[in-house]
């Protein structure tokens, strides 16, 4: 963990040192690296027949996490709303 939190505190310094020179390269191989990590995270996910077996119960759990994770944000957005709209005055 403190190997990660080490390049990433690596990284903001670089990026803060070179603030001013132009870093175009930068973003395109960052997509192609993302990318390439999908891809081995695919590889080793295909590869383990455990994992590829309990898929149905795995994407049926994930569904449910995401459907109550959406319901709530989406209830916690709404009373955000009525209440900060309330405290200005107006009517919900």
């Amino acid at each position: 963990m403190f190997v990660v939190i080490g390049w990433m505190l690596a990284g903001m310094c670089a990026g803060f040192l070179l603030r001013s020179k132009k870093l175009g390269w930068v973003h395109p191989l960052i997509s192609a690296l993302i990318w390439a990590l999908l891809f081995l995270l695919g590889l080793e996910v295909g590869g383990n027949p455990h994992l590829v077996a309990s898929l149905a119960t795995l994407g049926l759990e994930a569904a449910l996490v995401t459907l109550a994770a959406l319901a709530g944000s989406s209830l916690a957005a709404w009373a955000l709303w009525h209440w900060l709209y309330r405290r200005k005055g107006g009517r919900a």
